[in-house]
């Protein structure tokens, strides 16, 4: 393997924990807007999802970019009755984000795994260029 190809294996690596990174990141804001009935506008929080796509790079690689964070439309959000809050409805029912707790934990574990082997393949590539140059000494 050349050198350059050990580089490209880096960005290819490199675009792939970034693109988990920000997988992680929209994951803790649902986490956080679990239990959010009004955005500000009246609204209750819509979970989020990240998209990704690939796209080449200069030298061909395949590398991996977020190229949307978009609401979830396909979960139903859950109304609950609760007619003492201060989001109630005139029938006393509250809209609550289409947020899973458990569901967002399994896929941040998911996304940690993923950036983790992108991590395991970047620290290869490395120890490999390093080899290659103590024997080029």
């Amino acid at each position: 393997m050349s050198i350059d190809g050990l580089f490209g294996g880096m960005s290819v690596s490199a675009s792939g924990m970034a693109a988990q990174r920000a997988r992680m990141n929209v994951i803790a804001a649902n986490i956080a807007h679990a239990q959010d009935t009004d955005r500000g506008d009246g609204k209750a929080y819509v979970r989020k999802e990240v998209v990704f796509e690939t796209v080449l790079d200069e030298a061909g690689k395949e590398l991996v970019r977020v190229s949307d964070v978009a609401e979830d439309v396909r979960t139903p959000m859950e109304r609950i009755h609760a007619p003492g809050h201060p989001d109630a409805d005139k029938d006393g029912y509250v809209t609550m984000p289409n947020v899973s707790p458990v569901f967002e934990m399994t896929d941040l574990v998911s996304a940690s795994r993923s950036y983790e082997a992108n991590l395991q393949v970047s620290r290869m590539l490395k120890d490999m260029a390093e080899r290659a140059l103590e024997l080029g000494r």
